[in-house]
């Protein structure tokens, strides 16, 4: 089984490094631990990560960046992992934007600097987060997946392709699965590019021949 990601995100290289280090050294039996100093990188690696069926289960920002504010990319992180839980650290500056955000975008927590000693004020906050996310997570599927409109012509052949070929796969109705539009968010294409064939290793085709397909 795959281990969920945890994503940290804070432009100040030494509290990054800090948190990242401390985050490792807890969780690294049990969870991937990915950091870096930029949002928009961290968007892009989301993006990928969700193409390759993987899994995020925390999400750890600095509020002040100047790409964006951490309270927004933890909301555009949610569009793609929205069962994530979300911690934003904050200095005593930005309470107040904090609190508010526990409102506008869930927040689940937020984490004042400095978090010294990390057993007393970090450890206790990330293994209450984990525990609930745990609760609820349910293992998806790893194969090929299908995303489409149900009563497409296009979509039926490639299903009907892969099931001849005893090929399991996963169908993705556009119209009725929510889960389906974030792999639109992270091909960054269109509906009208449908039908969509996201392969496990996260490579993906858009209104493939079967020739393609097979291919």
């Amino acid at each position: 089984m795959k281990l969920p990601f945890i994503i940290i995100v804070d432009d100040d290289d030494h509290v990054l490094r800090a948190i990242q280090r401390d985050i490792r050294n807890e969780y690294r039996d049990e969870y991937r631990v990915s950091a870096t100093n930029s949002a928009g990188e961290a968007l892009q690696l989301l993006k990928e990560l969700k193409l390759k069926n993987e899994t995020v289960a925390l999400f750890i920002s600095d509020q002040r960046m100047p790409e964006m504010e951490g309270i927004e990319f933890l909301e555009m992180s949610k569009e793609i992992y929205p069962d994530a839980k979300l911690i934003l650290l904050t200095a005593y500056s930005d309470i107040e934007a904090a609190i508010r955000s526990i409102n506008n975008i869930k927040l689940d927590y937020y984490l004042l600097k400095p978090w010294n000693p990390p057993e007393e004020k970090l450890y206790p906050v990330v293994n209450d987060l984990l525990d609930e996310w745990q609760a609820l997570y349910k293992p998806d599927h790893e194969g090929i997946r299908i995303i489409g409109f149900q009563w497409s012509p296009k979509s039926h052949l490639l299903k009907e392709f892969l099931s001849g070929n005893l090929i399991p796969y996963l169908w993705m109705d556009i119209e009725s699965n929510d889960e389906a539009e974030k792999y639109l968010k992270s091909t960054d294409i269109s509906r009208k590019d449908l039908p969509l064939v996201v392969m496990k290793d996260g490579t993906f085709i858009t209104d493939p021949s079967l020739p393609e397909l097979a291919a």
